[in-house]
C-alpha cells in the first residue's frame, strides 16, 4: 500500500530551514543551550572529580563514615543522586521555559502549513 494507501495522512510541506532561521527558534536554541552546557559543563567536572579522587587519593577515599560505608561509597552514591536532581532540574526548566516557545513555534508552522494550499502531483 505504501503511501498512496486512501486515508493516509499527507504531510504538508514545511521550510524547516526558515524555522530554523527564525528569532523564535534561536532564541529556543539559546535558552537550551544556556541551560545544557553549564550544566553539562558541572557535572563532567564532578564526575571527573570523583574518578580522579578514586585514583589518587586511596586514603581519603577509604575514610571510613559508619560502618563498612567509606567517602567513596557516599561520593558514589551522590553520583547517582545527582543524576537525578539535574534530570529534575532540566525537566521544570523545559517546561517553564522551553516548552512555551516550543509550543509557538509548533502552532506557527501548523497555522502557515493550514493556510498554504496543498499542490497535489500525480
Amino acid at each position: 500500500m505504501g503511501n498512496d494507501a486512501p486515508g493516509a495522512a499527507t504531510t504538508p510541506d514545511v521550510d524547516y530551514r526558515a524555522v530554523q532561521q527564525s528569532d523564535r527558534f534561536q532564541q529556543l536554541k539559546k535558552r537550551h543551550r544556556g541551560f545544557v552546557f553549564p550544566v553539562l559543563v558541572a557535572c563532567l567536572a564532578w564526575y571527573f572529580a570523583y574518578v580522579l579522587l578514586a585514583m589518587f587519593a586511596h586514603d581519603f577515599m577509604s575514610t571510613p563514615v559508619f560502618g563498612h560505608v567509606n567517602v567513596a561509597m557516599l561520593l558514589g552514591i551522590a553520583q547517582i543522586v545527582t543524576t537525578f536532581a539535574v534530570t529534575t532540574w532540566y525537566v521544570g526548566f523545559a517546561n517553564r521555559r522551553l516548552d512555551p516557545i516550543a509550543g509557538e513555534i509548533r502552532e506557527s508552522v501548523a497555522a502557515d502549513a493550514a493556510s498554504t494550499p496543498e499542490e497535489v502531483t500525480r
